[in-house]
């Protein structure tokens, strides 16, 4: 007998037309026969106002890839810190006080939350499992309240302690916290009672877009590919946590002596202070293309010859996989490192390229002009080495067949099945 087809809820404040990757689990899962149900927010993420064309035809955004799509009023993100605060608190008010109204009707067999920051959007997903009677999944993709403490938006121990009390209520009225990085399970288990039960954890890292695979054939009109010089490419938020002064000045040293294309693409806080100095220093090596979508990334890779991650180190940093590293992976393309920890053991075990101590500018341009120095086979077998690590941990089918098995095994422990 077939398996029955499953009814899931994903509780997300960010969703399509914003561009997250909990868009493609949603997407697999409907196109696999499964009835997918989203509750989010109103798209506003990253610019921080409610989409012109959202504010135009709402209806418009109520399906996605055949899931119905439920959505909750939030206060916009804006530009300031209170009302990013705003934003927050209003998604998971609204999605606890309105969702279950809202989801009055349906029954579902497991309930998943994408709990980027902030953890509070996990809230709704509690309440309506707790309602309705059905197993919560939690896929932690941040880690609170580190995560507060490391970027500098909270110093005040009382109220870092009231987060983690906050935290700890959360993950102890999950199922499941499905943890996107090995680095992750220490600090977790801090916040959980002392018996939680060891399959209550569950090792699950993110995937790459579909658009990363295979991109040897493809092309790009905002960026030609230039075999005279190497080009590095960084892709993804231009933010302080990712360290641009001792990128420009690695830039800056090897300007003179190796032929070296920097190509930034993205925005950020950073994204200001980028262009004056590029502009400042004259540094002709650098462009700095903008933000676009998605589907020019991939275009934009194929015309580079490495793909750039780097990130401040601190204890939270260093237990943290960004998501593009699961990208550039997919690319097949090298990829240079400054970075320490999780991210960096990732890229030296799968030998996809070279990494060199978060915050080294020295060292970065070390490891750039020894990677320009190699010959085009052996950067074509460090692209390859990478890949073939990415289909071997980091496939999305794999992954999403096995997040639908911890689905069913829920409900039958549950009786639902």
């Amino acid at each position: 007998m077939p398996d029955r087809k499953l009814k899931i809820l994903v509780v997300t404040q960010y969703f399509w037309p914003e561009n997250m990757r909990i868009n493609d689990l949603v997407r697999d899962f409907s196109e696999k026969g499964h009835h997918v149900t989203v509750l989010t927010g109103l798209p506003n993420y990253p610019e921080g106002s409610i989409y012109s064309e959202y504010r135009t035809a709402p209806r418009e955004f109520s399906e996605y890839a055949g899931a119905k799509v439920v959505r909750v009023p939030l206060i916009p993100r804006g530009k300031r810190s209170v009302s990013l605060i705003l934003n927050y608190a209003s998604f998971f008010i609204a999605a606890s006080v309105l969702g279950p109204w809202k989801l009055r009707a349906e029954r579902y067999d497991a309930v998943f939350v994408y709990a980027v920051s902030p953890i509070m959007a996990a809230i709704p997903a509690l309440v309506i499992g707790r309602i309705k009677r059905t197993p919560v999944f939690i896929w932690v993709l941040d880690l609170w309240p580190e995560t507060l403490r490391a970027v500098g938006a909270v110093h005040n121990p009382k109220v870092l302690g009231c987060v983690g009390r906050l935290v700890s209520w959360i993950y102890n009225r999950a199922d499941y916290l499905l943890l996107q990085s090995h680095g992750f399970f220490e600090n977790v288990k801090k916040y959980c009672t002392k018996d939680i039960a060891a399959e209550r954890l569950v090792y699950f890292p993110s995937w790459a877009e579909d658009d990363f695979s295979n991109i040897a054939q493809r092309t790009s009109t905002l960026l030609d590919r230039d075999d005279s010089v190497f080009t590095v490419l960084f892709a993804g938020n231009l933010g302080e946590a990712q360290d641009f002064p001792a990128i420009i000045e690695a830039a800056q040293s090897l300007a003179e002596t190796v032929p070296i294309r920097w190509v930034i693409v993205g925005d950020g806080r950073m994204s200001e202070w980028l262009t004056h100095e590029v502009s400042a220093r004259k540094m002709d090596n650098v462009l700095l293309l903008g933000r676009y979508p998605l589907e020019e990334m991939p275009g934009l890779f194929a015309c580079a010859d490495a793909l750039l991650v780097s990130l401040k180190t601190n204890d939270v940093f260093e237990k943290t996989i960004p998501g593009k590293v699961q990208a550039y992976l997919a690319s097949g393309k090298p990829i240079l490192g400054m970075i320490n920890g999780e991210a960096a053991r990732v890229i030296e075990e799968s030998g996809a390229g070279l990494c060199c101590p978060s915050g080294n500018a020295r060292a970065l341009a070390d490891i750039t002009s020894k990677l320009a120095a190699l010959d085009r086979e052996q950067q074509k077998q460090m692209g390859a080495s990478g890949r073939q690590y990415y289909l071997e941990n980091y496939s999305k089918p794999t992954l999403l067949a096995r997040l639908e098995q911890l689905f069913r095994d829920a409900t039958l422990r549950k009786g639902r099945l």
